[in-house]
């Protein structure tokens, strides 16, 4: 069917160019129905003033409130030398605080005659600091008043409750309330995806009369009635392209893997000094069940930073290649695939010699491929991989490319997926006579119900336990700003460590050489910047290295880790680490993932306020993987009251990985997380919030999974492929096709 005429106007037609161009740039807002999705972010009403005590600083605000009082002043300036520079000052109050508004040059004469003490008015702009005040420069204001040359302001803002949209500079909330009262209309003809039967017996509004409450409610009941329903819409079209997904790949042909009774798989089970935990045998079992069957796997497998994923996956792997099939596992960075080769090898043993003398009955052999091995290394790796000779093998992404053939591909692996692009991994699987089968593995935790919205396609497990013999964490805030002596008593406690036997990892947000990007340092710092511990540039690996070498580390033998060195210096310096040669390890997040040296009891994360709460939990299981107790001491010059503070006190109180990606999630809310997933399309989630709608999630998966098993095609439902087709932009599309 083809899309509503109505609501696929593009908008230059109906507001004009200038508008236009603004929204799409800015707001990626295109067409008449983009523009009528664009949600209110709140609604300020009537008679009630916002709350100017609790402006956020830096940040676009609109606020409604009254003129105190307004003061002209004259000054003098390099632009008008006798004293004829203007400046206008206004003070805005709403009872519960007053703001500073400031006009200069000619941009006084227009606000000087409107804004007269009295006089209410919505104002927009950005929060500042000057001499210690909050103050908006030059914000854009509309009256509010009753008189008749203000009809027209008085019906734009009719009714008991005021939209706040999501504003931009360029384009003020009240601008963007009246260009939606012009397409409002056109809601009318907007068609419904939800199938009658679903909307009827959850007793939600229509969608036409859900978006005009959501942009013109006359009470708070509108607003829940709008909200209720356009949240059932996102849950349940999203949920409908994942189950059609699913629906898809299962109706695709694979071998099945079943491993053989006295093969690889025994042989190596036999050789492993300890038992499997309960988990790992539970997630075991669904792994297997999934080879067994004539239709690809689709797991994602998540578990705790040193849960035993790996040993879970390689389990997997030597069942296809028991089963004749070839096995590999992507990983994200060189040092990572390098170190999986290296553990897959010690805990194969023999069993990994496959074709080498005194290699074991059923070896076979383990192949790394890397970006930068040497051209014959790297032809005969190839070779291994095109011949069937090596069953196991561990890469990066230089294992997509075009030149590299397997004999037989059954199983992928892939090890951390947000660090790959769907096209890497899709490329990967059509390396397969048929679609391999899939096992995806996070050691960052995530909330079920985010697996359920972005990896809705995938079957989840979860290792939940620790293996026996890990050692407990103790993690401590050190507020390096308000209590200086807790900085020197870290680096006491890293000394302490080290006359122990034991070694340190130190990790700082940014490399430190000189052509260090500043652009690249502003990325890696994922938060918000508060404060005046922001003003200086994150600390560096290089700067500090030197200065604990020279200082309180002074007699210690230190050495750097980052991305930016040459894959041999990087495996040099980790094997020195790895066989106790160095005391400490100064890095970036490189050490983030994978990295097990169970000597290590001690890590100082530098500015750890820079780091995503996530991330601080993945850097802080690097240790304690041994039997003796870690310490993680989150360095951070952050003030006590700042949101920083309180996120760095979450990690620090729980080791439940699970709890801190739900505190993590409330706090950069869903955006970053689908957005990641979504290959970088910017999220779908306009009302709907993964957090707090749990049960809509879990129901709509539900009512969906029902819709695709009798209707795949939705060819009875006109109005759901519409809204389906609109959701997978193309980019979408592709990435849900990919998966």
């Amino acid at each position: 069917m083809d899309l509503v005429p109505a609501l696929q106007e593009p908008l230059k037609k109906v507001l004009g160019p200038a508008t236009a161009k603004v929204m799409a740039e800015h707001l990626g807002l295109h067409t008449v129905g983009d523009l009528l999705h664009h949600y209110p972010r709140r609604y300020e009403e009537r008679g009630q003033l916002t709350h100017l005590a609790d402006l956020p600083m830096d940040e676009h605000v609109t606020v409604v409130a009254q003129v105190a009082d307004a003061r002209l002043h004259t000054f003098a300036s390099s632009k008008a030398p006798r004293g004829k520079g203007q400046r206008l000052e206004v003070t805005i109050t709403d009872g519960s605080g007053r703001l500073q508004l400031v006009f200069f040059g000619n941009g006084v004469h227009k606000p000087h005659k409107e804004l007269l003490p009295g006089t209410r008015a919505m104002f927009a702009g950005k929060v500042s600091v000057f001499n210690r005040r909050l103050q908006l420069a030059h914000p854009a204001y509309e009256l509010l008043r009753g008189d008749t040359e203000g009809e027209e302001t008085v019906e734009s803002w009719a009714g008991a409750l005021i939209p706040l949209y999501p504003a931009t500079a360029k384009l003020e909330s009240w601008k963007l309330a009246k260009a939606i009262q012009t397409v409002l209309p056109s809601a009318q003809e907007a068609v419904d995806p939800l199938p009658e039967s679903l909307r009827e017996g959850r007793g939600l509004v229509s969608l036409p009369e859900a978006l005009l409450k959501i942009h013109r409610p006359h009470t708070k009941a509108d607003i829940e009635d709008a909200r209720a329903r356009l949240k059932w819409d996102e849950a349940f079209v999203l949920q409908i392209a994942l189950a059609r997904r699913r629906h898809a790949e299962s109706q695709l042909p694979a071998v099945p893997r079943k491993p053989g009774p006295d093969g690889l798989l025994t042989a190596f089970d036999d050789r492993l000094p300890f038992t499997l935990t309960d988990g790992q045998q539970k997630v075991s079992r669904e792994i297997f069940d999934d080879l067994a069957t004539d239709h690809p796997m689709h797991r994602l497998l998540q578990g705790e930073v040193g849960s035993g994923k790996t040993l879970v996956a390689l389990r997997a792997m030597l069942a296809v290649v028991d089963s004749g099939g070839q096995a590999v596992m992507l990983a994200p960075t060189e040092v990572l695939a390098q170190q999986h080769h290296r553990s897959v090898v010690e805990m194969m043993g023999e069993l990994a010699e496959g074709g080498m003398l005194g290699g074991a009955e059923h070896a076979t052999k383990v192949v790394l491929l890397t970006g930068s091995m040497g051209a014959a290394a790297r032809r005969h790796a190839l070779l291994d991989l095109a011949t069937g000779e090596a069953g196991i093998v561990i890469g990066t992404h230089a294992l997509i490319e075009d030149k590299v053939q397997f004999h037989d591909l059954g199983l992928v692996v892939v090890d951390e997926q947000h660090r790959f692009g769907v096209e890497q991994r899709d490329a990967l699987r059509g390396k397969g006579k048929q679609p391999p089968h899939l096992l995806v593995m996070t050691a960052t935790p995530i909330p079920r119900t985010v697996a359920m919205t972005v990896f809705g396609d995938l079957e989840t497990s979860v290792l939940d336990q620790l293996p026996a013999g890990r050692s407990p964490i103790a993690s401590h805030v050190v507020p390096a700003a308000d209590k200086p002596h807790f900085l020197a008593r870290a680096w006491e406690r890293v000394r302490e460590e080290v006359s122990n036997g034991h070694q340190a990892y130190v990790v700082c947000p940014r490399i430190g050489d000189e052509d260090d990007d500043p652009k690249k340092g502003a990325k890696q710092s994922k938060q918000p910047p508060e404060g005046d511990a922001d003003k200086r540039p994150p600390l560096a690996v290089l700067d500090v290295a030197e200065q604990l070498a020279k200082g309180p580390l002074q007699g210690l033998k230190v050495e750097v880790l980052h991305g930016r060195m040459q894959p041999d210096d990087k495996d040099a310096v980790m094997r020195r680490f790895a066989a106790g040669e160095t005391d400490v390890l100064v890095a970036t997040t490189v050490i983030e993932v994978g990295v097990n040296v169970p000597n290590a009891t001690a890590m100082v994360i530098m500015d750890a306020d820079r780091f995503g709460v996530s991330q601080l939990h993945q850097l802080r299981g690097r240790v304690g993987r041994g039997s003796a107790p870690g310490l993680c001491l989150l360095v951070s010059e952050m003030p006590e009251a700042s949101a920083a503070r309180q996120r760095l006190n979450a990690v620090a109180s729980t080791r439940d990985g699970f709890e801190l990606s739900r505190i993590d999630l409330e706090q950069r809310r869903e955006g970053d997380v689908l957005g990641q997933a979504q290959s970088g399309a910017r999220t779908s989630l306009r009302v709907l919030a993964v957090i707090e709608d749990e049960e809509i999630i879990a129901e709509a998966r539900q009512e969906a999974a029902a819709v695709v098993a009798a209707d795949p095609e939705l060819t009875g439902l006109p109005g759901l492929r519409t809204a389906l087709e609109a959701l997978l932009d193309e980019e979408r599309e592709q990435y849900l096709e990919k998966g």
